[in-house]
């Protein structure tokens, strides 16, 4: 569409004009129609630069697309910070060696002062230092391995992503993705399987080497020395089978952790049973035994099984660690009215508080010596801390150096079948005679 002003618009038709008489006398004078098109082209062309020479203006048609406009950067768009936000794993974005973009995990983790801050320093680790000071672009994302970012045992996988290149430099992408509770569990496998080796070796050498001395004709041949060997033969052989069990009881346990009990335990009835089996298999500790039972207790919602194990384990711990001939109180009543509460309270050294949040961990002793010497595992308590766990219950231990120690296990009680819910909320009928 043309556009002009007036002053243009009167030199044009002036021009016009002008061509159309050109283009006569040429057709006057017998110039032919080669002549009168020359003459009528020049006129036009002149018209043409006069109107631009006149500010004539050429407009673009309505309809046509607007021309593109370039791409928003990267950095300024709010839709991409906004995504970095929401992820929970620290996210930062490097532009030119600088911190450009940080969501508010990474802020609250090296701190809110970070954005514009050369990357090396915001993210204080050597590693990560080293990668990050190279002049070289990166092609591939890579990833490293740092400890000690936030708190001083965290460990930290970071993944560097590039993102693109700029005539100042490379864009990087770093991912923070805290590794810790990975790392702990494969050493929790590692530390297991360590200590269970040696629990069984050191039983297993002890056989060994019995068993040698006595193939020994010298040795073997008197009967007093042979009979004291094949008791320790025998008591190493015993203690490796209780292992055996307790590791293979630990097991089921962990596997089953999921899955809630589904039938109803009176504890009343199996502590009675459980303390009856403890008076025997005791002997003399087995006297000092004080069961007291609340009344009317509710049942809770479990397995029998582990809870005799539980019981069992918790009542023979106090038999073992309590002084000899102190009582040994076994209470049992209802806490609230939603739990039964057990306490298994001894009377003895005592453990020192730095061992208390340790004991339920597999193989943890306070003394090795002593544990081995009464026939302790030292799984009974990572037992009883998994089976308390599968009951969605509760496991406190208190103890005062030189008084005693005070084990507590609460357990919710049992819920109402649907049946009987639906009995007790039935209204009841009034009739008169």
């Amino acid at each position: 569409m043309l556009t002009m002003n007036d002053t243009a618009l009167t030199h044009i038709l002036a021009t016009i004009a002008l061509a159309a008489v050109a283009m006569a006398v040429a057709a006057m004078f017998g110039l032919g129609w080669t002549g009168v098109a020359v003459a009528g082209g020049c006129c036009l062309v002149t018209a043409l630069v006069c109107g631009k020479v006149l500010n004539l203006s050429v407009d673009a048609p309505q309809d046509a697309a607007p021309a593109a406009s370039a791409a928003p950067d990267l950095l300024d768009n709010a839709s991409f910070t906004r995504i970095l936000d929401g992820l929970n794993d620290p996210m930062i974005v490097i532009d030119r060696g600088r911190v450009a973009l940080a969501n508010r995990a990474a802020l609250k983790l090296l701190g809110g002062h970070i954005i514009g801050v050369d990357a090396r320093i915001a993210i204080r680790h050597p590693a990560a230092a080293e990668r990050l000071a190279t002049n070289l672009p990166l092609t591939n994302p890579t990833s490293i391995d740092i400890v000690g970012l936030g708190t001083r045992g965290q460990r930290w996988t970071m993944e560097i992503v590039p993102i693109d290149m700029t005539d100042d430099g490379q864009r990087l992408l770093i991912h923070l993705i805290d590794a810790s509770a990975q790392h702990a569990v494969e050493k929790a496998r590692v530390d297991f399987v360590a200590n269970a080796s040696h629990e069984l070796r050191t039983p297993l050498a002890t056989i060994l080497g019995f068993v040698e001395t006595l193939t020994d004709p010298k040795a073997g041949g008197d009967a007093a020395t042979r009979q004291r060997f094949l008791g320790i033969v025998e008591g190493e052989a015993r203690r490796m089978e209780q292992l055996v069990e307790d590791l293979m009881s630990l097991s089921r346990i962990e596997a089953d952790k999921h899955r809630l009990p589904e039938t109803s335990v009176d504890l009343s009835a199996l502590i009675r049973e459980v303390a009856d089996i403890l008076r025997v298999s005791r002997g003399e500790r087995g006297r000092d035994m004080v069961l007291e039972v609340g009344n009317d207790l509710p049942p809770v919602q479990g397995d029998r099984a582990q809870l005799s194990q539980l019981f069992h384990n918790l009542i023979d711990n106090a038999a073992k660690y309590g002084r000899l001939g102190s009582p040994i109180r076994i209470l049992l009543d209802q806490e609230g009215a939603d739990s039964v509460r057990l306490r298994v309270i001894d009377q003895g050294e005592g453990i020192a508080d730095e061992h208390l949040p340790r004991l339920t961990q597999r193989f943890y002793r306070v003394d090795s010596g002593r544990s081995r010497a009464v026939g302790g595992t030292g799984l009974g308590l990572a037992i009883v801390k998994h089976i308390v766990e599968r009951h969605r219950g509760r496991l406190d231990i208190a103890s005062t150096s030189g008084v005693g120690t005070t084990v507590t296990v609460t357990l919710p009680r049992a819920e109402e079948p649907e049946e009987e819910r639906a009995k007790d909320a039935e209204p009841i009928a009034l009739s008169s005679k």
